[in-house]
C-alpha cells in the first residue's frame, strides 16, 4: 500500500557551529538516542568513545568537539562518535553505472532520519544523514561518492557504526583509493557493504567486524558478501534476486543510468514491505562530477547540488500498490 505523507527535510549545517546544528540535533534525538547503549551513556562511556574515536578518527576530533558542544542534550559524545552502538540492519540495493551512484534504502521509514544534510565540516559533503552527523550516502566536493548496504551477516563487534565511516571518507578522500585503505584500518562493528565511486573507478568493499576488508571489483551491491546465502535469509531478503535485476538494468545498452534509476523505482527492486522493516524509503542518485544528488519516490524528486541547495521540509508518497 501507499504510505502517504512522509516527511523528508533538507538542511545546511554549515561547519556546525550554530543553531542549524543545534536544531537538526534537537529535531533528531529522540530517534537517534535509541541507539546508545546504557553504558555509554555514563561518563567512562564518553570518555572511552572520545579515545577511540581520536585513535582512528583524528582529523574529525576538532568537528566532534564543535558539535558536542552546540547539542543541546547530554550524551552528545557517546552518540557523536559511533561507537558503541547498538546494531540496526537493512536491506538495500546499489549500483554504480556510467558516473552515477543510485542506491534504494530500505526500512521502517520510522527508524530512520530521512534528512538530507550539506556540511563542511572539513569539506563540502552532501547526503542522506542518520544518527546525527552520519551518513548512509554522500558525496563530496572531490567527486567521491560512497553508500552502504547491510551485508547480511548477523555479526557485531567492537567499532564504529557504519554512518560515521562515511562521514569520515567523505571527510577525509579524495579517491576510491584512499578510501578503500581507509575501511581496511578502520574497525567496523557490523557487516556492511560500501560501494564507492570516483571519477576514474567504481567497487564495492565487504567490511565486518570478524573479517578483513574484501575488495569486490563490481560496483553493485545488496544484503550478502558470502554464498551460498542461507535458503530462508534468501526467501526473506531476495538479495540475490535484487543483484540480479539491477545486474540486469545495468546491461542496458544506451542511457544505464536512467536504466538502473527505472528499476530502482519499481518491484523487486522498489519495495513495499514496510511492516516487515524492508520497504524502500527513498530512491538516491549521486552525480559527483556535477555535485548533484537526487532523492527519487515513485511520483516525485528532489534534486540538490553544491551550487544550488536548498533547505526545506517535503511531504512524499512512499510505496506501492499491493498488487505490484
Amino acid at each position: 500500500m501507499l504510505i502517504k505523507d512522509v516527511a523528508f527535510a533538507a538542511v545546511d549545517v554549515g561547519a556546525g557551529t550554530d543553531d542549524r546544528w543545534a536544531g537538526l540535533v534537537r529535531d533528531g534525538w529522540p530517534h537517534a538516542a535509541t541507539w546508545i547503549t546504557p553504558c555509554m551513556r555514563t561518563w567512562q562511556g564518553e570518555h572511552a568513545a572520545r579515545e577511540v574515536f581520536a585513535a582512528h578518527m583524528p582529523e574529525l576530533v576538532p568537528a566532534l568537539d564543535r558539535l558536542s558542544a552546540v547539542a543541546p542534550e547530554p550524551g552528545a559524545i557517546a552518540l557523536l562518535t559511533q561507537v558503541g552502538l547498538r546494531p540496526w540492519f537493512s536491506s538495500c540495493t546499489q549500483a554504480v553505472v556510467d558516473g552515477v551512484l543510485l542506491r534504494n534504502y530500505d526500512l521502517d521509514p520510522a527508524r530512520c532520519d530521512r534528512t538530507i544534510v550539506r556540511s563542511d565540516f572539513l569539506r563540502p559533503v552532501i547526503g542522506m544523514g542518520e544518527v546525527q552527523w552520519g551518513l548512509l550516502d554522500g558525496m563530496n566536493d572531490a567527486g567521491l561518492a560512497v553508500s552502504l548496504t547491510f551485508g547480511g551477516r548477523f555479526v557485531h563487534g567492537a567499532g564504529f557504526a557504519a554512518p560515521i565511516v562515511l562521514r569520515y571518507l567523505l571527510e577525509t578522500c579524495d579517491k576510491v583509493p584512499q578510501a578503500v585503505a581507509a575501511l581496511r584500518r578502520l574497525p567496523i562493528a557490523t557487516a556492511q557493504n560500501i560501494t564507492l565511486m570516483d571519477g576514474d573507478q567504481a567497487l564495492t568493499v565487504h567490511v565486518g567486524p570478524d573479517m578483513t576488508a574484501t575488495t569486490a571489483q563490481e560496483p553493485f551491491a545488496a544484503n550478502h558478501q558470502l554464498d551460498p546465502v542461507p535458503q530462508g535469509q534468501e526467501a526473506f531478503t531476495r538479495t540475490h534476486e535484487r543483484l540480479a535485476a539491477v545486474r540486469a538494468a545495468a546491461g542496458a545498452t544506451e542511457d544505464r543510468p536512467s536504466s538502473v534509476l527505472r528499476a530502482l523505482l519499481q518491484p523487486p527492486l522498489y519495495q513495499a514491505r514496510y511492516s516487515e522493516g524492508l520497504g524502500t524509503v527513498y530512491t538516491a542518485a549521486y552525480r559527483p562530477a556535477e555535485g548533484l544528488a537526487t532523492y527519487h519516490w515513485p511520483d516525485t524528486a528532489w534534486e540538490q547540488s553544491f551550487g544550488a541547495f536548498e533547505p526545506g521540509t517535503r511531504s512524499v508518497n512512499i510505496g506501492l500498490p499491493v498488487h505490484c
